[in-house]
């Protein structure tokens, strides 16, 4: 990611400093106020399973309001236009109905307290193993993208140092953190989601306002950028160019069903929010819920991104100082008072922190439960774990302010995480999908699969892509190749290696695979009435529906 432009400092005073304050005494006193229901284990690491649908639900689409949401979603809708849309509603209502509806009933019947866990039940001690190593590095990889974003956003807009906003940012995150476990983390994301809004909201509307409205602003993007800015589909078809680099079928396939199932149903940051729940209908309604915000969080990213490429023609180009990083900085500048300035300042510092968050707190699940509980220290006493899961919190925290610097040397943030995805996260879902649904899958094709498609990933992208083997025009459309590519890989793997060795017992896959069921499967029943926000089948069509047809404005 390019530094932001130097001419971005924004005019804060006092009022915007003393906003920005009483956020962090209220993000540190909930901390302090979740400590109380820290007792054991699973209230640090899992909130004790207790949280209502409402509060998880929030946290989870919270928990991804971070580098990419802010910064990155607004300078691609400068960029490439209205095609950001496909980030959401085919990058991510799909694949989160997919994880209330399907994933979620064998994750939280299981009573597995991470996504790498429930490989061990399915698999064996080797996929379980690399799963969590390669999840605790993805997670700790992403943490530090959300902190270099926030350290160079603050430089450029407050004049901090980078390292001092690096730290400050870490050690806050640390302290709630350590203090109240997930609960804080969860009920702090509650907070920052809102913060968020506040944040945005004006900047989107005050931006419409100075271009003219709806109108103006679309009447101008067609005549500088032309009818396929302001069209999602607009020349994807398969051989046609476009500023995406991706046609309709890298879109749907790499995007579509591979990232985007890859990420929302196996990112351990995003379930964990959903296995915090107080019980099965509320884990299941929790994707579902925060999927109807996410419908539309799409256009207070996109539209400001958009206003930037009216207000400023030349963004991006080679003749401007200012790149599509600086969208919603430059907005900022242009439009927000004193006093709404230090509430946008204050929101761009809750995605950030919400990201990190969500990475650190699954991250010390993840090496706490699945590797250091499970194949270093066995058998100590639950007071144990507590505390080495608040110890290696503090790690975390500090190895993430080490990749915060490793991000720097990426030219694009949102390119970079996606790439993190292809490598990570979809070798690890078509292991999760084939297991789940093909009862033949062998114990040992599990981590061969995870090899495979991590490899092949990572080839794809390293070689084919960067060595100029095969042509693809941008970092985004190789991106999409290299998951598609990863997830072929990896399922046809696991099919030649189940043929040649042994599956696992049926008796042992009792809900574990589809259209089994777990013999000791309780659900606690749910408070109140069965009313229709209760259902969750009716919640995930309902949002799909909705994303559908948000869908046709922007199709043609």
């Amino acid at each position: 990611m390019h530094y932001l432009a130097e001419g971005l400092r924004l005019p804060t005073n006092g009022l915007d400093y003393t906003i920005l304050a009483i956020y962090f005494v209220v993000v540190l006193g909930i901390g302090f106020a979740a400590r109380a229901s820290v007792k054991t284990s699973l209230d640090f690491f899992l909130s004790g399973r207790s949280l209502p649908a409402w509060v998880t639900g929030l946290a989870f689409v919270a928990a991804n309001l971070g580098a990419t949401e802010i910064l990155g979603m607004a300078a691609t809708g400068a960029q490439y236009g209205v095609a950001v849309v496909h980030w959401y509603w085919i990058g991510a209502i799909p694949a989160m109905v997919f994880l209330g509806l399907v994933m979620m009933p064998f994750y939280y019947r299981s009573k597995v307290r991470s996504v790498p866990e429930f490989l061990l039940q399915r698999f064996d001690r080797s996929a379980h193993l690399l799963s969590s190593i390669l999840f605790a590095f993805a997670a700790i990889l992403i943490a530090g993208v959300n902190l270099y974003a926030l350290s160079i956003v603050v430089e450029a807009l407050l004049g901090w140092p980078q390292w001092v906003a690096i730290v400050v940012a870490g050690l806050f995150v640390l302290v709630y953190i350590t203090i109240g476990g997930l609960s804080s983390a969860i009920y702090n994301e509650v907070l920052q989601f809102f913060v968020i809004l506040a944040a945005l909201i004006p900047l989107t509307l005050l931006g419409l306002k100075r271009v003219g409205g709806w109108d103006g602003l679309t009447g101008s993007l067609e005549k500088s950028h032309g009818s396929d800015f302001l069209s999602a589909w607009g020349g994807t078809g398969i051989g046609d160019a476009n500023p995406l680099g991706a046609n309709w079928l890298t879109i749907i396939l790499g995007l579509g069903f591979v990232l985007s199932f890859g990420y929302w149903t196996t990112n351990f940051a995003e379930v964990q929010r959903a296995l915090s729940a107080k019980n099965l209908s509320a884990a299941r309604r929790t994707p579902l819920i925060a999927a109807f915000p996410k419908i539309f969080i799409v256009f207070i990213v996109m539209i400001p991104g958009l206003v930037a490429a009216v207000l400023v023609p030349k963004i991006g180009t080679s003749g401007s100082d200012l790149t599509y990083n600086d969208a919603i900085p430059l907005l900022m500048q242009e439009l927000l008072p004193n006093g709404v300035l230090g509430i946008a300042v204050t929101g761009l510092l809750a995605a950030f922190m919400a990201g990190m968050a969500a990475n650190v707190s699954s991250f010390n699940t993840v090496f706490t439960t699945d590797i250091w509980a499970r194949y270093v220290k066995q058998g100590r006493s639950d007071a144990y774990y507590l505390r080495f899961g608040r110890l290696i919190t503090a790690v975390g925290v500090l190895a993430s302010i080490g990749t915060a610097f490793i991000a720097a040397s990426f030219s694009n943030i949102m390119s970079y995480l996606q790439t993190l995805f292809s490598f990570f996260n979809v070798p690890m879902f078509v292991v999760f999908i084939i297991g789940m649904f093909w009862k033949r899958a062998s114990m040992k094709s599990g981590v061969w699969g995870l090899i495979a498609g991590t490899t092949a990933a990572m080839i794809n992208y390293f070689w084919i892509y960067k060595q100029g083997v095969i042509d693809i025009p941008t970092d985004q459309g190789a991106n999409f190749v290299s998951a598609i590519v990863g997830f072929v890989a990896g399922a046809v793997v696991m099919v030649v290696v189940t043929l040649f060795t042994a599956p696992k017992p049926e008796a042992e896959l009792a809900g574990l695979v589809y259209g089994t069921e777990s013999p000791d499967a309780v659900e606690a029943p749910d408070e109140g009435d069965d009313a229709w926000y209760r259902k969750p089948a009716l919640l995930g069509w309902g949002a799909i529906a909705l994303a559908a047809l948000c869908y046709l404005p922007y199709s043609v």
